[in-house]
């Protein structure tokens, strides 16, 4: 798994945001936090109350928001090709991962974003952070308090990300909120949300509204069909994030790095075709063997057996083969995904 860092000039812009806030009220915070974004309670208020929060959540959440938003925006622009987005909406965007996310992706600093949430403290820390970015996108951001359920009107945008936000809300919010971001993209929506079986639901039904506002899903589905996991399964992917000074100090820890777990959706107005197939489990390596299993565009679930013997390059693409990368790789997806 490849370890995804924020910028440079994010941590930089981190470095020191706890000071004077005492080590046992952040800790408090951020345990808050957290049970608040992966809990199943929603609320008609905002999560982040006060500074003291947003710092809490920028120090300890921020990397791993941006690294799973970074991760969902790399599988879209595999499929999407030469598509950029002029404009860019970050809704419910608190203080702006999912914009150093979209910076990132699109690094020619042709387009503007907009961030829209309901928290002052939080627009407040965001609009401080960005204002050393290198990227004049993220300096240029514009901070718009809004709230986000009942009847919200979006602004209309090329791109609209919806991440970590659909957990605050109750389920006529959440479905009112996908509902505007699908009529205010013009090009593409991308949710994501915490890696848990709760997070899923609510990507898969916001996934539903996309598809059925016309939309096509280019990552990480291979197919626009319905959703092949069935029980108690749930599909997520994972991001490697460094732990760095702030998540010792909160936290604690003794490895060096963290999983952030996360289920997303990307989807598009314009025509782009998904992977054929994409790997939904850590493979298995064998003796001259990988085991993948896959969700695939015309078989569903299937496991594929690739052998050194046989598959030679495939092979050892397959070795290097990691949870949420489509298969076959790019340079051979004329190839029946589940021919083993």
């Amino acid at each position: 798994m490849s370890t995804l860092q924020a910028p440079d000039d994010l941590r930089a812009a981190l470095n020191g945001l706890l000071d004077g806030l005492p080590p046992n009220r952040a800790a408090q915070a951020v345990d808050r936090l957290i049970a608040a974004y992966r809990g199943a309670t929603p609320t008609d208020a905002p999560i982040l109350r006060d500074a003291s929060d947003v710092a809490a959540y920028a120090a300890y959440r921020m990397p791993a928001t941006y690294a799973a938003v970074r991760s969902a925006l790399a599988e879209f622009q595999a499929r999407a090709g030469t598509w950029a987005p002029a404009t860019h909406l970050d809704v419910g965007g608190g203080t702006g991962a999912a914009t150093w996310a979209v910076a990132d992706a699109w690094r020619q600093d042709t387009h503007t974003s907009t961030v829209l949430d309901w928290s002052d403290a939080a627009l407040t820390l965001g609009r401080e952070l960005a204002a050393g970015a290198d990227s004049a996108a993220v300096r240029d951001t514009e901070w718009r308090r809004a709230p986000l359920g009942g009847a919200v009107r979006l602004p209309e945008s090329d791109l609209v990300t919806v991440s970590y936000v659909l957990g605050e809300l109750d389920a006529a919010a959440r479905v009112s909120v996908v509902a505007e971001a699908a009529r205010a993209a013009l090009g593409a929506v991308v949710i994501v949300e915490p890696g848990t079986p709760d997070g899923y639901a609510r990507v898969i039904a916001a996934r539903d509204q996309l598809l059925a506002a016309g939309y096509t899903v280019l990552a990480p589905c291979p197919h626009n069909g319905t959703c092949p996991i069935e029980g108690t399964d749930w599909c997520h992917f994972a991001a490697r994030v460094n732990r760095s000074s702030l998540h010792r100090q909160i936290k604690g820890g003794s490895l060096p790095y963290e999983d952030e777990k996360f289920s997303y959706v990307a989807a598009a107005r314009f025509p782009a075709e998904p992977a054929a197939g994409r790997v939904v489990r850590h493979p298995q390596i064998r003796k001259g063997q990988v085991l993948l299993d896959l969700c695939t565009r015309d078989d569903g679930l299937a496991r594929s057996i690739i052998t050194k013997k046989r598959h030679g390059d495939l092979y050892r693409a397959a070795r290097d083969a990691d949870s949420g990368d489509p298969w076959p790789p790019p340079a051979e997806e004329s190839q029946d995904p589940t021919d083993s």
